[in-house]
């Protein structure tokens, strides 16, 4: 979580600085109410503190891996049928799967202290299906700025404009992965944190 909350905040700006200072610290007092409405939140499903944390975490990797691959790709001019953007899309699945896998291998072994083998296999099922619905909400908005809202010139790595997208692409993708991060939740293919 040390790495997930800067990024976080780079694309939720205060509002990620607020969630950290609000949920993200780690408090070594607990006092007897909250832990009174942590109980009652457990038993009545889970806390939708637990789903934004998973989720923030998701977004991590989709978030170093978008920033390093469309700077990549832009400069090295890469285009996949005539465009940029497919390329960047592509590339950054990618990128971001394997990051976010990363990410859950080392928040996950130690949790449930597993083998390297065990680790990989839970970290594969509890990002797999997380980082898609967090991919579908950014590509969604993305592929509305690129073709609708600066049509010409598209946006490319270089451009601003393309960041400022990028930022809101990434609130998107948090929004669009939250469900399905309550979901693994709730079947225990990810781990709270």
């Amino acid at each position: 979580m040390n790495v997930v909350w800067p990024v976080t905040a780079l694309y939720f700006t205060v509002a990620g600085l607020i969630a950290y200072l609000r949920i993200g610290r780690v408090s070594g007092r607990t006092s007897r109410r909250e832990g009174h409405h942590r109980a009652e939140a457990a038993e009545n499903g889970i806390p939708f503190r637990q789903v934004a944390i998973a989720t923030s975490h998701c977004g991590a990797g989709c978030a170093i891996a978008d920033i390093v691959c469309d700077f990549a790709t832009g400069a090295a001019g890469i285009k996949l049928f005539g465009s940029s953007l497919w390329a960047e899309y592509a590339i950054d699945l990618i990128a971001a799967w394997l990051l976010g896998i990363v990410f859950q291998y080392f928040s996950i072994r130690p949790m449930k202290d597993l083998g390297p083998g065990q680790a990989m296999v839970a970290a594969i099922k509890a990002d797999t299906l997380s980082i898609l619905a967090y991919q579908i909400g950014m590509y969604a908005w993305m592929a509305l700025a690129y073709f609708v809202l600066f049509p010409h010139p598209h946006l490319t790595a270089f451009d601003p404009r393309s960041w400022l997208m990028m930022q809101v692409a990434m609130i998107c993708g948090f929004m669009t992965s939250l469900p399905m991060n309550w979901w693994l939740l709730r079947i225990g293919l990810k781990e709270k944190m």
